[in-house]
């Protein structure tokens, strides 16, 4: 680490400019490619993806997006004449519209089957394009809106829903971004007390995050990638490389008080803590990389984006970081700090104030706070076991978007179950198959919680047939997945059963259930492989069982109680629709797992840098009371402006208007605010505190075979050999030259 700082130090503007050239790079690179995202929730092998696979070969015709328009007379009825011709003057113009394949209308001799509610009020028309949402340009997507609502009038009202007109509800410019970075400049700002060194972390992460998104682009083109994933890996990237960055301008700082000139306080730092950044980079990765193991086609591609960003953080963060630290010089320290540099040389700089306050009175009642930490904990993680994963449909969506209006029109006219309808896909073998199938109708309609039936439509060569089947409940209901598992279980092996006649059910519930199936049968093996591996990692650094162990432990911890959260929040519905983020519903299925990925990740963040402070104390005085006590008091203060800014950017993501990133910037906010403010100030030096020198033990044998690695540089353990001298030669506390004598010959 040394070396690569010394060369970054020293060829300053050649690092910048390649920093500089691989970010317009990247961007000019995703700007000529454009984007490729896709949100393919099917898994192969299950039923819901036996049906798409079987519906795309026998009716290729069906491959396009379908739309919904839908209008409501408060007075008379959408059968009268006047509300007939002006809606379907508007239909006429909507077929015209570029990318529109088809409009089918409640109106005429072609009018589709029961499209009027039985009220008379409400009544709507299916728009299909020529290409899948993913594919349709947002300029199509709103002249359809545009078209649409340009029909409103006194007394009717004309709503949209369907994932293209989603689209056009999708959040615009970089508002959350902007607002987590100002908050972060700010917070900067005021610990550093100078607008330079304020400066550098936003500088770094800003350029590491902008080529990891252009980078993300690219990454569509190979592979499924997911539209939130550039969203969740800006979230993440923002909020651990501005901490990076921070940790690392922290210990350059410090050099600077002690007398180092610019470069050698800038080697040292990324000598130093830039190890302990890597440690921690290369945790939240593997974390990430986790996902991996699931071998979900649409969970790899979100992992690779994150762990891109989170990789490309971490690098700038020990190169460029470092080049402009030597660029910046000495305006690194506020002018009172350099004034009194020049006039009283360089100070010791001695943990004071609360943190040393706060670290004396945690060893003092090691017992009593434990407790009360342990107890909050458990009540926050509480409503993590009422979590119910599924469906999150445009019924989530704020009340005033035009997609939850058009879905609430359609179940109050309609019924529920019209808004996720269940798909029967069959393929037929003969005369028998299709005798069977024409029963099957008859049969569905008399089943529990079906409220109406399709009749069946066969393809060209007669080999393919589907029907649609409306559940009398709402989409994201338990009813809607038991009718779901009632059909393939009950329903259609009677109705298979003496011919060769297989029906598949699929549509978006079946889709999500089948998904949510998969990810939950995995999970285990995934938790258990992410905290096995981040236990190795904290082995081999810290060389001690208990360590490992204790981290684990809190990081369950921290993602249950951040789950807790969540479900309070958007499952319950505890506030989500004034935080403008729709109404409750379930929690979608790969959300679990991302988070995980991403919670276990950073938790471990802190760890690193509060234990190896503790550690390198252990080694240098073999007094784990002393350790644990210094190691917190002097970590603590930059810990927690870390712990605000990142909490500032994750909160900020809340504005971005979709859920599912809401979703994440809460849990990663909650994460971190009780990692930092509950476990690792409070619960982690209290339990280390009870446990003494146990918290270092290791048996001999596996210290023997385990390979040596260490988060700080060898010197430091020299150092810590001297300093450890010192201290044998006395049994009181040294006195404040002892300790600056100690410091120099770390330095």
């Amino acid at each position: 680490m040394a070396a690569i700082a010394r060369w970054c130090i020293r060829h300053r503007l050649v690092a910048v400019l390649l920093w500089l050239l691989a970010l317009a790079g990247a961007g000019t690179a995703a700007a000529f490619a454009g984007s490729a995202y896709s949100n393919d929730y099917e898994v192969p092998g299950t039923e819901s993806g036996r049906a798409t696979a079987l519906l795309e070969r026998g009716f290729q015709g069906l491959g396009g997006d379908t739309d919904t328009i839908v209008w409501h007379t408060d007075r008379g009825s959408v059968r009268a004449d006047s509300v007939a011709q002006h809606v379907s003057g508007m239909l006429d113009r909507v077929a015209a519209l570029p990318g529109v394949a088809e409009v089918t209308s409640p109106y005429g001799p072609d009018a589709g089957p029961g499209r009027i509610s039985e009220d008379g009020r409400t009544a709507y028309a299916t728009v299909t394009f020529h290409a899948q949402a993913d594919d349709i340009p947002v300029a199509q997507a709103q002249a359809l809106v545009s078209t649409a609502q340009d029909a409103r009038a006194d007394g009717l009202q004309v709503e949209l829903g369907g994932s293209a007109v989603a689209l056009t509800e999708a959040p615009g410019g970089h508002i959350a971004e902007a607002v987590g970075v100002a908050v972060a400049a700010v917070v900067l700002l005021l610990a550093f007390g100078s607008l330079a060194a304020a400066a550098l972390p936003i500088a770094t992460a800003l350029v590491s995050v902008g080529t990891a998104a252009s980078g993300i682009a690219l990454l569509g083109h190979l592979m499924t990638v997911a539209d939130f994933a550039p969203m969740l890996g800006m979230l993440v990237g923002l909020g651990v490389g501005i901490d990076y960055a921070l940790f690392i301008v922290t210990r350059h700082r410090r050099g600077l008080k002690r007398g180092l000139s610019v470069a050698e306080a800038a080697e040292t730092a990324v000598a130093t803590t830039g190890r302990a950044v890597v440690f921690a980079g290369a945790t939240v990765c593997i974390a990430l990389l986790g996902m991996l193991i699931l071998r979900l086609g649409f969970l790899d591609g979100v992992a690779l984006a994150a762990s891109l960003t989170v990789a490309l953080t971490v690098a700038a963060s020990v190169t460029l970081l470092p080049a402009l630290l030597s660029f910046t010089g000495m305006r690194a320290l506020s002018r009172r700090e350099r004034r009194t540099l020049d006039e009283h040389g360089p100070q010791p700089e001695l943990p004071t104030g609360f943190a040393a306050r706060w670290s004396a009175f945690v060893e003092r009642h090691p017992k009593v706070l434990g407790a009360v930490a342990l107890v909050v904990m458990a009540v926050l993680a509480l409503p993590t076991l009422s979590l119910h994963l599924g469906t999150s449909d445009q019924g989530n969506n704020p009340a005033a978007s035009t997609t939850r209006k058009a879905y609430d029109l359609l179940a109050e006219g309609f019924g529920p179950g019209v808004n996720g309808p269940l798909t029967l896909v069959a393929g037929l073998d003969g005369a028998d198959d299709r005798v069977a199938l024409d029963q099957l109708p008859a049969a569905l309609t008399a089943t529990r919680g079906v409220a109406s039936v399709s009749p069946v439509t066969y393809n060209g060569p007669g080999d393919t047939a589907v029907l649609t089947v409306v559940p009398d409940s709402p989409p994201q209901s338990q009813a809607t997945s038991d009718l779901v598992d009632r059909l393939r279980q009950d329903v259609l092996p009677t109705a298979e059963a003496g011919t060769s006649l297989e029906v598949h059910v699929g549509g978006l519930t079946a889709s999500y259930d089948d998904f949510a199936e998969v990810i939950v049968g995995k999970l285990p093996l995934f938790v258990g492989a992410v905290v096995a591996l981040g236990c190795l990692l904290l082995l081999l650094a810290f060389r001690s069982i208990g360590i490992p162990l204790k981290a684990a432990a809190m990081n369950v911890a921290a993602v249950a109680a951040a789950f807790g959260i969540v479900v309070a929040i958007f499952q319950w519905g505890w506030g989500s629709e004034a935080l403008g983020l729709g109404s409750a519903g379930p929690i979608e299925p790969f959300l679990p797992v991302i988070m995980v990925s991403v919670l276990f990740g950073l938790s471990m963040d802190y760890q690193v840098f509060l234990v190896s402070r503790m550690y390198e104390e252990w080694l240098e005085t073999g007094d784990n009371r002393r350790a644990v006590r210094v190691g917190l008091a002097e970590t603590s203060r930059v810990i927690n402006s870390a712990a605000v800014i990142m909490i500032a950017v994750f909160l900020a993501f809340v504005l971005s208007g979709d859920r599912v990133i809401a979703m994440f910037g809460i849990a990663l906010a909650a994460a971190v605010a009780l990692d930092a403010f509950v476990l690792r100030t409070l619960l982690v030096p209290a339990l280390m505190h009870l446990l003494g020198g146990a918290n270092w033990w290791l048996p001999r044998g596996l210290d023997r075979v385990l390979p040596r690695i260490s988060i700080e540089p060898p010197e430091c353990r020299a150092a810590g050999g001297a300093r450890a001298k010192i201290a044998t030669q006395r049994t009181t506390v040294p006195t404040t030259e002892e300790k600056d004598d100690v410091r120099d010959i770390a330095g």
